[in-house]
């Protein structure tokens, strides 16, 4: 019989707790499944439950929530044989739209009794996992402010990108890539694991978090008009092929600069640890997870 943690984020809503309950008596019934409910209850808690579930020989354990969620019970799952399933009650839930993860409850809890497993790769910027992207541009200055903003989803993130973009200055990037020096002056500099930047965004449309590589996204400096054809190309999936994009893949990423003062993971502001530089890392299926059968 499986063993299944289920790992509840609070901000999800009563509602969808509710509906997280029916959905799971449904989906994973107790003759099948040892199912165990928790609730994140502070920064890191995720990452301390998922290691225990390790220990304890648990067989999955689903992450409910956004990318942030995610992010951080992933953390206590790497290396080890205990799957990540993933419920998306986020935002922009960039990492289940990659792996084509339904954003409706009942879907995605099917999609975890049927438990197909496979390794996933898990990137890291100055140690800092990610699962979908990390930023050092305007990515990650927008990450910061929305840190602090009370309000949530893409309206919100759409005033924040509008109310920053005239104050913002691209700046001169230094990169290393597998041993491979540039010198690139960019608006956005990503590095991507999988293909979503979250709400359809991609930037990055041909990545895989199943190919053992990172995909570098340089975008270079935009005018303000150029953001609607930018948000259409990348809802497209067509910005590869734009002259908004310049993009290549790599193992190892150093990025640096006099001006790099911020860093995303995965939509969340993190601290910079090592001064101007940043080096991005994969490690290839490092994590399980769990995904659709027709992945």
């Amino acid at each position: 019989m499986r063993k299944i943690l289920i790992i509840i984020n609070r901000k999800a809503g009563t509602d969808r707790e509710k509906q997280m309950g029916a959905a799971i008596r449904q989906q994973l019934p107790a003759e099948r499944f040892t199912v165990e409910v928790t609730y994140l209850q502070y920064l890191g808690h995720g990452a301390d439950l998922a290691r225990e579930a390790v220990k304890r020989g648990v067989d999955t354990v689903v992450a409910v929530g956004g990318d942030g969620s995610i992010n951080e019970i992933a953390q206590g799952l790497l290396g080890s044989r205990t799957a990540l399933a993933i419920v998306p009650l986020g935002s922009g839930n960039g990492l289940a739209r990659a792996l084509k993860i339904p954003l409706d409850v009942v879907q995605a809890l099917q999609i975890v009794a049927d438990g197909r497993k496979m390794p996933m790769d898990a990137g890291f910027a100055n140690e800092h996992l990610f699962l979908s992207n990390a930023g050092v541009g305007f990515d990650a200055l927008i990450a910061d402010r929305f840190r602090h903003s009370k309000k949530r989803g893409l309206i919100n993130y759409a005033r924040l990108v509008i109310g920053g973009f005239s104050g913002y200055d691209p700046a001169q990037y230094s990169i290393n890539t597998d041993g491979v020096e540039s010198n690139e002056k960019a608006f956005l500099m990503t590095v991507a694991n999988g293909n979503q930047f979250g709400y359809e965004f991609k930037l990055a449309p041909q990545a895989s978090v199943f190919d053992g590589l990172l995909d570098v996204c340089l975008m270079p400096p935009v005018r303000f008009w150029h953001l609607l054809p930018v948000s259409l190309h990348s809802l497209r999936g067509t910005i590869n092929h734009s002259r908004f994009m310049k993009h290549f893949t790599g193992k190892e990423i150093t990025v640096s600069s006099p001006d790099l003062n911020c860093l995303q993971v995965d939509g969340d502001a993190v601290p910079l640890t090592n001064g101007k530089t940043v080096y991005f890392r994969i490690a290839p299926g490092a994590l399980q997870i769990i995904v659709p059968n027709e992945a």
